[in-house]
């Protein structure tokens, strides 16, 4: 949906976050005297209030003010799950629901776009990519999912390309035809949101269906009727890793070792982001040479430091069990405490339980709302773990559980919400009770257009 069609519409933005307040932005920046409504959680109403430009109304899910059939169109933002039973009311009495990245896309249909995908990795290799374009002269967007609302790009002059982040929220209802879609990954996530493993398959997916080229993973199969330009990484005739190196086919490119990311599915990361700029039409082997000068993102496998001989590592963007395997699988040879739980979504942690058992961790401690469940499930296994209270109580319990060459890891498993408002949260949380300055744990750098 473009400006054009919402000019003259009852129009209401849905969401006091980061995406809502960007489409606040845009809208009043476009439209400086249309009266529009504000919809917020109860919250967010006090920051909305004090926020709001003049001649929009803001008003509080579920009032009078907010009554969603009388709108003709809602931006909605993407954290609200499109199949609501409210949502579905309202557009069965005709009032259409769109996104300030659906507004984006079409307000730049020319734009040349790279669009990230997956169940983790995506920011990762949304800023590689990023970053590697940048660094060989190529004048660069970076925006999406990974922190900056496509909507505030209004700020910046053009781009030559644009890498944009999208997570499964914003794919779901998303009719974009990329020049390059990249899908990282694919397990089992955001069941609450979606419904179902197989709903959110569908819109995971949704992004490559007009896609211009696609990569993929070796093992992943698109649905019927989508894109067929696929190039995949992870196969011997592509980008992927083998023998302690990335190769690019039978050649070895770098050496694992020699990498700013640690862990090896971050390794595959970086051949998504090879593959991805190679379909591109760049000379991806070419640009490997500023791999160096890459600045690993904040919250994932973050190396805080040590105290007394301990590391502290900030993995806080591990929401899934599968994610925080990989974190575990960069540290198991050392003595390892792990905090696990987090906002319950009702994922299978059985895989994960398993893979535990066959080399446990010096420690488990469990928190947040699943983590007596993650606990029952590791003592079913016969695996040792310690229930706490709070991030700060585990933190406290796991430092004494290892010594001088130990780790203390926090990678959850899960969301961080309703303890913290996201993982960035939580990840300084985490970084303050393990003695460390949460005023250091930076932003991601780079979004934007550079």
């Amino acid at each position: 949906m473009r400006y054009a069609e919402l000019e003259f519409r009852r129009l209401a933005i849905w969401g006091s976050g980061r995406e809502g307040r960007a489409a606040v932005a845009a809208l009043r920046a476009r439209f400086p005297d249309k009266p529009m409504t504000w919809i917020v959680e109860s919250s967010g109403l006090v920051a909305a209030r004090s926020s709001a430009p003049d001649m929009v109304v803001v008003a509080v899910e579920g009032s009078e003010d907010a009554v969603l059939s009388s709108f003709e169109v809602i931006v909605k933002s993407p954290g609200i799950s499109l199949y609501r039973p409210d949502i579905e009311a309202a557009k069965a009495r005709g009032t259409r629901f769109t996104s300030g990245t659906a507004i984006w896309f079409s307000e730049n249909e020319q734009a040349n776009t790279i669009c990230v995908t997956g169940t983790k990795g995506k920011s990762s290799t949304a800023a590689l990519i990023a970053h590697l374009l940048r660094a060989s002269g190529v004048r660069t967007g970076l925006a999406g999912n990974i922190g900056l609302p496509l909507l505030s790009l209004h700020r910046f002059a053009p781009a030559d390309w644009y890498v944009v982040e999208l997570s499964s929220f914003q794919t779901a209802d998303l009719d974009v035809s990329a020049n390059v879609a990249v899908l990282t990954n694919l397990v089992e996530e955001h069941l609450d949101w979606h419904g179902s493993a197989d709903r959110y398959r569908h819109d995971k997916l949704r992004l490559f269906l007009r896609a211009q080229h696609c990569v993929l993973p070796a093992r992943v199969e698109l649905p019927s009727g989508s894109c067929r330009q696929v190039m995949r990484f992870g196969l011997p005739d592509g980008w992927h890793v083998t023998g302690g190196y990335i190769h690019h086919g039978a050649r070895p490119m770098i050496a694992l070792e020699a990498l700013p990311l640690r862990g090896r599915h971050n390794a595959i990361n970086i051949c998504a982001a090879l593959t991805a700029l190679e379909s591109a039409g760049f000379n991806a082997e070419a640009l490997l040479t500023h791999l160096a000068s890459f600045r690993p993102l904040p919250h994932r496998l973050q190396e805080l430091g040590s105290r007394d001989g301990v590391l502290y590592v900030n993995d806080s963007i591990a929401t899934t069990p599968a994610a925080m395997l990989a974190a575990w699988d960069c540290y198991r040879q050392r003595a390892v405490a792990l905090i696990l739980g987090g906002y319950e979504r009702g994922l299978d942690w059985s895989p994960a339980i398993t893979a535990l058992a066959t080399q446990r961790p010096r420690m488990i401690c469990t928190q947040g709302d699943n983590g007596p469940r993650i606990a029952g499930l590791l003592r079913a296994a016969g695996i040792a773990v310690a229930e706490c209270r709070d991030l700060a109580a585990a933190v406290a319990l796991a430092r004494m559980a290892v010594s001088s060459g130990g780790v203390v890891l926090l990678s959850p498993g899960a969301p961080s919400f309703p303890v913290f408002s996201d993982y960035t949260e939580r990840g300084r949380a985490f970084a303050s009770a393990s003695g460390f300055d949460p005023g250091e744990i930076s932003e991601i750098q780079g979004l934007g257009v550079t």
